[in-house]
Parts: C-alpha cells; sequence; structure tokens
C-alpha cells in the first residue's frame, strides 16, 4: 500500500511517499516559505534523484495541487491513504482516527487550543478531499501519546469546574516524536520500554520535554496548548499568568494581540531581537551578542532543569534522549544541557559528541545512565498508523 503522509506547517507542506508494510520510502520532499517570493519546492527520490525550484504558490491548497502533479502519474495512482500530522485533538482521542465529519469538526473546534498548526493541518486534510477524491485519510494526533497521565500531572490548580466545564488541563504534545524516540531507544539499548524510565528532549522550533515511565506518557512540558514548557523559537514557554495579565492592561493588549505575543514574537527570537533560527543565536553569542547569550542561556537552563525534575517524579533515569533539528544537529546544546547532569548518573562523552553523525549514543561507556541522539521519523509512525487503520489486518 502507498501512503502519502503529510505535516502542514505554517508556511510549509512537507509530505512522503512510503510503501507499506515494507516501509520503503518512494520520496520525499516539502514546498516551504508559502506565500512568500521565496517559496521553494524540494524533493528527493529512493534512487538519489533531487529537484529544486522557486514556485509561486500562496496556500497550502495551492501546495497540495503542486506536489500531486509533480508525482509522477505512475505513483501517484497508486496513493492509497493519506496520513496527516495533527496536533491537537481536544482529548476527545486515544489513537490514530480515519477523518470524516466530526474528525474534521474536531480540528476546527481546536482551532484556539493551536492557532499555530490545527488551521494548518486541516488547511492540507481539506485539499487532500479536493485533490485525492475518495482517498481515505487518517488523523494522526500529537496529543494521543499523553492519554495516560495522571490528573496529578495534567491537572492545573485552578477552579476543579473550567476542567470539566471546558477541558483546561495540560494534553502535552510532540507525541509522534516521542513514540518513535522511545521506541527507537529500546532499539539502540536492546532493552524493552516496560523496564525503562526515560526522558525525552525534542528540541527544535516547537520543543517539548517527555518523561515516559515503562513505555507509557507519565509527564509532559507542553500543556493546555504547545505554548508552555521549554523556550522556544517564537513561543514563551513557561511563564507567571500574572505577568500576562500585567501586561495586558499596561498595554491596553486584547487577547488576541496577547496570544500573538506569546506565540509568534516570545521565544529566543523575542529574547534575544534577532531571529527564530537556533543556529543565528548561537552564533551571535559566540560573537558576543549579549540578548543571543541570555537566550541560549535560559533555553538550556529550561531544558536542564525539566531533566531533573522528570528525573525526580519517575525515580531515576535510565537514559535522557535528544531529538529535533536542534537536538540532533547541535552538540554544543547537548553538551550545555549536560553539563552538571552527573549526579543523575548521565556522562556525557565529548568526543562522540561532537563527532556524532546521524544517531546514537553519546555517553561514556562507564556512564549508568545513557545519552542518545535520535534522528526522528515522524512520517513513519504517521504511515504505521494509517496503514493499522486502512488495513487492518496488516497489523
Amino acid at each position: 500500500m502507498l501512503i502519502l503522509t503529510l505535516n502542514c506547517g505554517g508556511s510549509s507542506v512537507k509530505f512522503r511517499l512510503i510503501e507499506m508494510p515494507e516501509e520503503c520510502d518512494v520520496s520525499r520532499g516539502q514546498v516551504s516559505g508559502l506565500g512568500t517570493e521565496q517559496t521553494i519546492y524540494s524533493c528527493y527520490d529512493a534512487n538519489g534523484t533531487s529537484r529544486e525550484k522557486t514556485v509561486a504558490l500562496n496556500n497550502h491548497a495551492e501546495a497540495l495541487e503542486y506536489i500531486l502533479a509533480e508525482i509522477p502519474d505512475e505513483t501517484s495512482t497508486r496513493i492509497q491513504a493519506v496520513g496527516h500530522r495533527c496536533v491537537h485533538d481536544g482529548g476527545k482521542y486515544d489513537k490514530a482516527v480515519q477523518v470524516d465529519s466530526d474528525v474534521i469538526r474536531t480540528i476546527r473546534d481546536c482551532f484556539e487550543l493551536a492557532p499555530l498548526h490545527n488551521p494548518n493541518n486541516l488547511a492540507g486534510i481539506m485539499a487532500c478531499e479536493k485533490s485525492l477524491p475518495g482517498i481515505p485519510q487518517v488523523a494522526v494526533f500529537d496529543s494521543t501519546y499523553n492519554r495516560d497521565l495522571r490528573p496529578a500531572a495534567y491537572m492545573y490548580g485552578i477552579p476543579y469546574r473550567y476542567y470539566t466545564e471546558y477541558g483546561v488541563r495540560r494534553y502535552g504534545f510532540h507525541g509522534i516524536t516521542f513514540s518513535y524516540m522511545t521506541r527507537r531507544a529500546s532499539e539502540i539499548l536492546k532493552k524493552p520500554l516496560s523496564e525503562m524510565k526515560l526522558v525525552s528532549l525534542m528540541l527544535g522550533s516547537g520543543t517539548t520535554a517527555n518523561a515516559t515511565l515503562h513505555g507509557r506518557s507519565f509527564d509532559i512540558s507542553t500543556g493546555f496548548t504547545p505554548t508552555e514548557g521549554l523556550l522556544q523559537s517564537t513561543r514563551c514557554g513557561d511563564i507567571d499568568p500574572l505577568a500576562i495579565t500585567y501586561l495586558m492592561r499596561k498595554l491596553s493588549l486584547s487577547s488576541t494581540e496577547m496570544e500573538r505575543i506569546l506565540n509568534h514574537e516570545s521565544g529566543w527570537l523575542g529574547i534575544s531581537g534577532l531571529s527564530s533560527d537556533f543556529s543565528v543565536i548561537e552564533q551571535a553569542a559566540d560573537n558576543g551578542h549579549e540578548q543571543a547569550q541570555i537566550a541560549l542561556d535560559v533555553f538550556v537552563h529550561r531544558a536542564k532543569k525539566y531533566v531533573g525534575a522528570y528525573a525526580a517524579v519517575l525515580g531515576g533515569i535510565d537514559a535522557l534522549l535528544f531529538s529535533g533539528g536542534i537536538g540532533e544537529k547541535s552538540p554544543a546544546a547537548r553538551m550545555r544541557i549536560c553539563e552538571g547532569l552527573e549526579f543523575l548518573g548521565l556522562h556525557l562523552d565529548s568526543r562522540l559528541n561532537e563527532n556524532l553523525q546521524g544517531e546514537g549514543i553519546v555517553s561514556t561507556s562507564s556512564s549508568p545512565a545513557a545519552i542518545i541522539v535520535v534522528s526522528t521519523d515522524e512520517e513513519k509512525v504517521i504511515a504505521k498508523e494509517t496503514y493499522g487503520i486502512c488495513c487492518p489486518r496488516g497489523r
């Protein structure tokens, strides 16, 4: 079964064609910079052929039409299902689901909870309905990984009626990545998930920390929305809520204006005043830029604090996992986060860390707890879930 996976971001559409159940790549690529003069289409085939061109595309529907037009007819006509990475389901589902009117309504109802993601996720689904009529679609939600959280981990200290009436609680995100990371760590360590206590750091433009106990999510840094927790590229992460209401009064800001600031103008972009690109922040800090150094320090401090907190609630740690663009590609960030964590049994091997290509163990051979870099593969998880729903006998 040939499955198309789609990840519709704010200004991009990432796609991948995967033959299931063999898990063989046919092609992958993306449209980036949607709606700008620098909209780029790129594609990489399994045989190593790559293409890249500047295109004029304004929205996700146009991007998907273009992607499908670029796929050879003999391949596109074999697509039998589409799997979508979706972010927020408002706690409605406990697993991936085939898209129907109810799922579409749920995604739309959660626009306010994930404004950077859900509208674009739905745009991708609607575009597929138009361009691939009759092809089943599956929504794989980032939030379902955390369905096993205890009330102690997901409840906020506000009147209980806001939970029962409006569903205000911690949901947690990046669950697709954490599912892959923890399974991959089990393979690398050759140890069952059911026997391990894992702390995972998904560090990209969006960032989340997760604690997994014996294969089940135990705690998560992102909350009611993806904004809570670690410092992110443009999201603030943890903040005193009364600081928000203070600024709203002081500056006469509406809730919409404040949400824009917290989601689009904060994070290491807001602190540094430079860029949402983490590599730019690292380079500027190395060159003595004071605000960039502060942004870097806040990012590292938050990550380190969550590792310690999650080791405490798990009652120990067997492995610390890094993934995402920063987690996989920044040895300096990994080194700084791991500094001082030796008391938890985490001993980084500086040579392995600096020279790692791809994924692998970067802790010393004598480290009581492992430190592992995982090259995440959300698309493979999405393809597996989609195949399981559309071809249940193939599970």
